[in-house]
């Protein structure tokens, strides 16, 4: 009688929450359909753009569930730069007022908002900014407006580039605590901190030249929008001549200082409003959501877009995770859809698995021989990243993506020397010889490390071999370039490691191009599961092991056991 007491008892209170959450999902699917379609946009109206979500290559959650937005954080930027687009076609919109502080977006990224808000300008609407703090990035993307406004008392961050790596050999030799390395490339500086105590020139020499390649592109869009010679802002930069919002403004990077009521005044102006006025701000992410179904690009033919950001792991893969299921999934989709005629693999990631790498890799193969594919680079393709894109048919990057780093290396902790301070002894038996390969505990041996860095030669001259064959180079002039050095996007097109610079917008024109159709919608892959889909799984999870956990300790661990075999 207990066991069923407990059951029903189980039972019942599963029913009890799923009406609970259906209840929850009525409510709110009324609320839903009770509102007039979202922001109201009114004549005269300016779009306030601060960038405060995170900014994703790709959100990809399906429309239909209305719990999305309770859990998922983060805005795409494909839906972004299509708002930009949509504002610049709007009657009713008069201009944007730029207020972003602090942007969470990759240079890369930041790179293609700004081109979108220079397209904006060219439809003759104006763009304001105003902070009280502008970081480099913040900076670089309000280069583009028509006048740019700090706060008297703000600051400005205007000092060029730089990146600082920390060193572990010694502290590994005084904790005891080490990372054994095996590496090809002598570029790969991921592991070069547990090898050494100071910065080799190799790596010196690239990250020297991949920063000057950044920050020369970044000087020279800024030069073009403020009418500023280049060597007069790497000046500024020298002598730190915007480190006061006074000097900031002397220097020419801002038109003037102003708190945010005078700005309003201006904007006030400029919209041809009263002094008591109040300009109609529209708030950019209610934009977002308005417009997102709008003007899209349609017809019977489509070009697939697939999405692959995060780093590169062994598995399904989700929304943060490249992984071969979710992305080898994707493309066969793609091919067996009769309306996709060409596909897009956008790629942000910096690397991870080489087996899931080669996966991917070996399914682009395939997926070209039946459809143009066509490969965008975002913030950072490297390593890994750019191993999944190398088969394409063409790559595109921007100036300022990270890419290359074609080379491989492992890591593996190891505890020996804290284990002798210690006092703890580890001993091992064994059926073979190599049947006890590795203890975290013992030095390593060198028969171990031989047949890992056979591994690891294996797998680079893997990768030597697919960039080869993919970019019409021999393994030779790869490994000339390759020995996991990183490039910008600017000099990676230099060196044949892409075809062309541009964002996704070129990328998908690209592949029309190789598809031979002019009019054409778009299908983008993949579709992730929302918050509230993984909230519920993880309920009813919680619900099943409760209900077994009730079974077991009413039948016993053996009768239960039976139990499961026989059902």
């Amino acid at each position: 009688m207990k066991f069923l007491r407990n059951l029903l008892a189980a039972i019942l209170g599963t029913l009890i929450a799923f009406g609970i959450v259906f209840v929850m999902f009525f409510i709110f699917a009324a609320l839903m359909g009770s509102s007039d379609g979202g922001v109201v946009v009114k004549k005269n109206s300016v779009l306030e753009l601060g960038f405060a979500e995170p900014i994703k290559d790709y959100v990809g959650v399906d429309e239909s569930d209305p719990f999305s937005g309770l859990w998922d954080e983060g805005v795409g930027l494909d839906v972004l730069l299509h708002a930009i687009q949509e504002a610049s076609l709007d009657e009713n919109i008069r201009g944007i007022s730029l207020t972003t502080s602090f942007l969470q977006a990759g240079l890369a990224q930041t790179q293609e908002i700004r081109k979108a808000l220079l397209d904006f300008k060219l439809s003759g609407k104006f763009i304001y900014a105003h902070s009280d703090f502008f970081t480099q990035k913040d900076y670089y993307l309000a280069s583009v407006a028509n006048k740019i406004y700090l706060n008297p008392v703000g600051a400005m961050d205007f000092k060029g580039l730089y990146s600082e790596v920390l060193y572990f050999k010694e502290l590994q030799e005084k904790s005891g605590v080490k990372m054994e390395v095996i590496r090809h490339g002598k570029y790969k500086s991921a592991v070069e901190p547990y090898l050494s105590d100071s910065m080799s020139e190799e790596n010196r020499t690239q990250i020297q030249e991949l920063l000057s390649s950044i920050w020369g592109t970044m000087i020279e869009d800024i030069a073009n929008s403020r009418n500023i010679n280049p060597y007069n802002l790497n000046n500024i930069a020298d002598t730190l001549g915007a480190r006061t919002p006074n000097y900031a403004l002397a220097s020419g990077l801002v038109d003037d200082l102003l708190h945010h009521d005078e700005y309003e005044a201006i904007l006030k102006d400029e919209l041809g409003l009263n002094e008591d006025d109040t300009p109609n701000y529209v708030d950019f992410f209610d934009y977002v959501d308005k417009v997102k179904n709008r003007n899209l690009p349609s017809g019977k033919d489509k070009v697939a877009i697939i999405y692959a950001q995060g780093e590169i792991l062994y598995g399904e893969g989700d929304r943060e995770i490249i992984g071969q299921g979710m992305l080898v999934e994707s493309l066969q989709k793609a091919v067996k859809n009769d309306a996709v005629k060409a596909i897009v693999l956008r790629v942000n990631s910096p690397g991870g698995s080489a087996l899931v790498s080669d996966i991917i890799w070996r399914e682009v193969e395939i997926t070209k021989k039946s459809k143009p594919v066509v490969v965008s680079f975002g913030n950072v393709a490297a390593s890994g990243g750019y191993y999944i894109g190398v088969a394409a048919d063409k790559i595109y990057a921007e100036p300022t993506t990270v890419t290359g780093s074609i080379g491989v290396f492992g890591t593996i902790p190891n505890i020996n020397a804290l284990a002798d301070k210690v006092g703890i002894n580890a001993e091992q038996v064994g059926t073979n010889q190599n049947s006890v390969d590795y203890s975290f505990f013992e030095p390593m041996t060198e028969s171990f490390r031989a047949v890992i860095k056979e591994g690891i030669e294996e797998t680079y001259n893997t990768f030597l071999e697919r960039v080869a064959s993919g970019r019409n180079m021999t393994p030779d002039e790869v490994d000339a370039i390759a020995q996991g050095r990183v490039w910008s996007g600017l000099e990676a097109q230099k060196i044949g490691l892409v075809d062309e610079l541009g964002g996704l917008d070129d990328a998908v024109e690209g592949a029309a191009q190789l598809a031979g159709i002019e009019y054409y919608g778009i299908r983008k892959y993949p579709k992730y599961k929302s918050g509230f889909e993984k909230f519920m799984e993880d309920i009813s999870g919680a619900k099943s092991k409760m209900a077994a956990t009730v079974i077991e300790e009413e039948l016993g661990a053996d009768a239960y056991n039976v139990f499961k075999e026989s059902n």
